[in-house]
């Protein structure tokens, strides 16, 4: 997604900002710096407008930076990233704060953590902005970010958003440091239990014998609608532009559904909430990445088959 995203920033943003990227897959990297090239060529620019630099860790980045983002799968990888960064003394003064938007969806303590570091340290803000919309919104530039930020500032809060609003649609401001994870946390635990729902009952309907299509039609004009039903059917064919209907290819991973399930539980268990489905949906999508590593999550529904034929 962190490809798509910086591909739309360099679209959007100034022509005369440079943009600084770090990755540790170096052949997306040149990839990156190829496809940006020869899209700024094609619309008539020359290699002197052309303002991408590659830097060789984060640290660098954020020296070279007003604002920095990062979008990384795990919660250690960005505590990695963030303490690289302040563990190296002081970065050069800016005439307003440096801003650390991170778009990971990690747990909400870690991410009050690196907040907390980031902010008694005077090093910037640290605003926590995960995000929803898949690949396909990232490429659309129509993600949802929901974030996290003092509110003291509204003038913070605006600056977040237009820079968010330069990667997405929609920008939510959810409260204080560590609002924004949780948001999307709370989100998709009611995506991975839908998903898993919606998966039970379009394989119930068609044992009963009902078309799956018709099936589909009707619940998503009544009160069984959610998005697992009605933009990602786990039944091949029903939406064609599902990963379901190309053999579950692309979309959200099942490992990163299983993560941000881990994630939730973490922190429900923490705050001292009952998930009363969280165990066992946790439990069907351990079994599920272990059949289908790298799938959609919508997979779900062909491992459900695989179970009535044992």
């Amino acid at each position: 997604m962190g490809y798509a995203m910086a591909k739309n920033l360099r679209a959007k943003i100034p022509a005369t900002d440079t943009l600084v990227i770090r990755d540790v897959n170096e052949d997306a990297t040149k990839r990156f710096v190829q496809e940006t090239r020869e899209t700024a060529r094609s619309s008539g620019a020359g290699d002197d407008t052309f303002k991408v630099v590659v830097a060789q860790n984060a640290r660098e980045v954020a020296e070279q930076s007003t604002v920095m983002i990062t979008s990384l799968p795990e919660p250690e990888h960005v505590k990695n990233v963030f303490y690289c960064v302040l563990r190296n003394g002081e970065l050069p003064a800016l005439e307003q704060d440096r801003l650390f938007i991170d778009t990971s969806t990690i747990d909400p303590a870690s991410s009050k953590e690196l907040a907390n570091a980031i902010h008694t340290t005077r090093t910037g803000r640290f605003v926590d902005a995960p995000m929803s919309g898949g690949v396909v919104g990232a490429r659309a530039g129509a993600l949802s970010f929901m974030f996290g930020a003092s509110s003291q500032s509204g003038e913070l809060v605006e600056r977040v958003k237009s820079i968010l609003l330069l990667m997405g649609k929609k920008a939510w401001h959810m409260g204080p440091p560590g609002t924004g994870v949780s948001a999307k946390l709370a989100n998709n635990y009611i995506l991975a239990i839908n998903n898993i729902a919606t998966a039970e009952a379009m394989n119930l309907g068609m044992r009963w014998g009902l078309e799956p299509k018709a099936l589909a039609e009707l619940v998503n004009t009544s009160t069984g609608r959610c998005w697992p039903m009605e933009v990602n059917n786990p039944v091949p064919g029903v939406v064609e532009a599902a990963p379901a209907s190309r053999d579950y290819e692309g979309g959200f991973g099942i490992s990163l559904m299983n993560k941000d399930l881990r994630l939730a539980l973490a922190a429900a268990e923490e705050s001292g909430s009952p998930l009363a489905l969280g165990d066992k949906a946790r439990s069907v999508y351990t079994a599920v990445e272990e059949e289908h590593r790298g799938k959609d999550f919508s997979v779900v529904y062909k491992w459900l088959q695989g179970q009535s034929e044992k």
